[in-house]
């Protein structure tokens, strides 16, 4: 299974019933540098993974553990609709949600922009 399919499956139990998801995407609360400069076992203590469900009333941050971003284990925080998610540039694009800083990769630039185009639509 695709890591977004994985992604949407285990944020369903998380979300209103029918509530659609128009974007879905991965993100990391600690810095790439920070697993560079220190190895990646002071990483994986500081850092968390995040799923980011976008629907069409709001963003729901949900985390996903210290070692993968596949399966969603709660609710982190939600984000009014109205949060500007980009635009997204560079190699990790970083997210302002509450207490967190959310470091988007590249890959997912994609959902990200998604998730902007059609809160402009609504």
């Amino acid at each position: 299974m695709a890591l977004r399919d994985s992604m949407l499956t285990s944020a369903t139990p998380f979300l209103r019933p029918g509530e659609p998801v128009q974007a879905i995407f991965g993100a990391q609360t600690a810095s790439q540098w920070l697993a560079a400069l220190t190895g990646i076992f002071v990483f994986l203590g500081f850092n968390h993974y995040r799923i980011v469900a976008v629907t069409p009333a709001r963003i729901v941050v949900l985390d996903a553990g210290k070692t993968s971003m596949k399966k969603a284990r709660g609710v982190v925080m939600e984000l009014p609709r109205s949060t500007q998610l980009g635009p997204a540039t560079g190699l990790w694009h970083r997210i302002p949600a509450g207490q967190e800083t959310l470091r988007v990769h590249r890959r997912f630039y994609k959902d990200l922009n998604a998730a902007d185009s059609a809160a402009v639509l609504a």
